[in-house]
């Protein structure tokens, strides 16, 4: 029998689980970062086990049911299609990652900025960030390898350090919004039930105007400073091929599997006969960038069973009845389902975790507002980067501080963040005036 052939009834108490880990999880994180002063606390809590915390509370619930029928009821959340194509995904894109590493990055980098204006550096440094991490699919990867030399062209140019940062920070949420390998998309295109390339035509309507009002405002705050000249290091322009390929392969709507398979093919024949990694080298890189994964496959997982549970007693349906209430009509529905995976990213600090956690009551608020599946996956996906590209316990904005040496504070960056705000200006713009109007 299946055990979810009958709708439940509402009921608030099962949304518990959520509460639970919510408190738990920003809780201590803000007990030992901001009352204990431990460094990058957030990210040292072993989510994995707060989540585990999170589905024990749920299995304890609603004694009704024997526990062998609510392992069944998470085994059918788990083992769902969606599930399953995101976490082979997650892997993939992994040893993708593990293949290119540091210096194909840094190598884009260089390329745009050698063949542009000194002057327009800041604006290539947001540009290289959008192009790195729309191609590696990671805003804190992106961030780490360009931060340093957003670093030293504010220190040979005398462009304002938070300026040339926190570009480097809205080209790579950019990029994280959009990737096709990125963990949030993925996320969101298999949590909504979408194709990859319907969510970024769908995406980029609101993240095209919002980038380029970005490289507008840096330029007009870079052309007065009269930079002439900036010192560019050595680079491998074939380091580029492999992040093209990728991104050619993505917006032309390839099989995600082959297009990465494509890049790390690529990024092999590359590396091996140029002599930058040995064989075993590759290897250990490919698996390392495989295990990378392993928490955000994990807390896939865990989120999954738990989320099914919350569904079989009545959580979902009791959400839904709240966002009923609180929001109405077609402008009402899309912002309960952006504001919902926001409230998600500030608790969490998480964006990939966020849309994992909203994913499913997201689904079920767009079913009820006749919301596409690839309007909800972009709507998804960018809230979480607006919130996530702004908070300043977030990783990015602490491993930005981290890279630049301390030379520089959240707070200084924050104020140069353009992206992001205006981000969420396009999303409310695109919310009023163009979500949903005879769209299918």
């Amino acid at each position: 029998m299946d055990l979810r052939e009958k709708k439940p009834k509402q009921n608030g108490a099962a949304l518990l689980p959520i509460l639970v880990f919510l408190v738990l999880y920003l809780g201590m994180g803000l007990v030992f970062e901001y009352g204990l002063g431990v460094e990058m606390a957030f990210y040292n809590i072993p989510i994995v086990v707060v989540f585990m915390v999170a589905l024990l509370v749920a299995c304890l619930q609603n004694r009704a049911l024997r526990f062998d029928d609510k392992l069944a009821i998470m085994a059918q959340g788990v083992g769902d299609k969606n599930i399953m194509t995101m976490i082979l995904i997650f892997l993939v894109a992994g040893v993708f990652v593990g293949v290119t590493g540091r210096s194909s990055a840094e190598a884009v980098a260089y390329f745009l900025l050698s063949v542009t204006p000194a002057g327009a550096s800041v604006a290539v440094l947001f540009v290289a960030s959008c192009f790195v991490s729309t191609a590696m699919g990671t805003s804190v990867g992106t961030i780490t390898l360009i931060t340093p030399i957003a670093v030293a062209v504010s220190n040979v140019s005398g462009f304002s350090l938070p300026l040339c940062v926190g570009s480097v920070m809205g080209g790579a949420m950019f990029g994280d919004n959009l990737s096709f390998i990125s963990d949030t998309t993925i996320a969101a295109c298999n949590t909504q039930g979408c194709q990859m390339r319907d969510k970024f035509r769908a995406n980029f309507k609101i993240a095209l105007p919002a980038a380029v009002a970005t490289l507008a405002v840096i330029l007009v705050q870079s052309i007065s400073a009269g930079v002439e000249q900036i010192t560019i290091p050595d680079y491998n322009l074939l380091l580029l091929i492999p992040y093209v390929l990728v991104l050619i392969g993505g917006v032309a709507g390839l099989n995600v599997f082959i297009v990465l398979l494509a890049g790390i093919a690529a990024g092999a024949a590359i590396v091996l006969p140029t002599g930058t990694v040995g064989v075993m080298d590759l290897l250990s890189s490919m698996g390392s960038g495989a295990a990378g994964m392993f928490e955000t496959i994990m807390v896939t997982v865990l989120v999954s069973a738990m989320c099914a549970l919350i569904r079989e007693f009545g959580g979902f349906e009791a959400m839904l009845a709240f966002i009923r209430r609180m929001f109405k009509g077609r402008v009402g529905g899309r912002l309960g389902v952006g504001l919902l995976v926001g409230a998600m990213d500030i608790a969490t600090a998480n964006n990939t975790v966020a849309i994992v956690m909203a994913g499913p009551i997201a689904k079920e608020i767009s079913e009820e507002y006749g919301i596409t599946p690839k309007e909800s996956a972009s709507l998804l996906d960018t809230f979480s980067c607006v919130f996530q590209g702004v908070i300043p316990y977030g990783a990015q904005m602490l491993i930005a501080v981290s890279t630049a040496g301390g030379a520089v504070s959240a707070f200084q960056i924050m104020p140069c963040l353009y992206y992001p705000y205006l981000l969420a200006a396009a999303c409310m713009v695109y919310i009023l005036i163009g979500a949903g109007k005879g769209k299918k």
